[in-house]
Parts: structure tokens; sequence; C-alpha cells
């Protein structure tokens, strides 16, 4: 346990910070498997549900919990599974 105020206070930011990170991990993995389902199921919704998602990544990106090029790098293949499918 730390001793002096100081860590104590920095160990209370980490867990609250481990915390937020973990809520964001499950939110972006949560919409791109919910958004997987879709393209098998209802490409339709799939495409609607693409903006969802976009949202999901840009307010995760403002927090700073991932970088610009993962961001962009998500969302690129995500669009690009939909334009597959659709072709087939």
């Amino acid at each position: 346990m730390p001793k002096t105020t100081s860590a104590k206070k920095a160990l209370r930011q980490n867990k609250k910070r481990h915390e937020a990170n973990l809520e964001n991990k499950a939110k972006i993995k949560a919409a791109i498997k919910e958004y997987r389902h879709l393209l098998v199921t209802d490409p339709k919704k799939a495409a609607t549900y693409l903006s969802t998602i976009y949202q999901v990544i840009d307010k995760v990106l403002k927090t700073k919990f991932i970088k610009k090029n993962r961001a962009s790098r998500l969302k690129s293949r995500l669009a690009k599974k939909l334009t597959a499918q659709n072709k087939v």
C-alpha cells in the first residue's frame, strides 16, 4: 500500500483510469462485434450501424484511449468489409 499522500492519490487516479480504459475497450469491442453480426444477418442495418461505430471510435479517440491512425485504420477496415459484403 502507498504511504505518502501523493502515492495514494496516484493509486486512486490509476484505478479510475483503469476503469475508464476497460469501459472504452468494452464499448469498442461490443460495437465491432455487433457490426460483424449485422454484416452476416442484415447488411442494410449494418450500413446504418457503421455511423454509430464511427461515433464510438471518435469518442474513444477524443479521450486519447486509441491513437488517430488506429482509429482511422479501424474505420477503414470496417467500411471495407461493408463494401465487400455488398459486392457479393
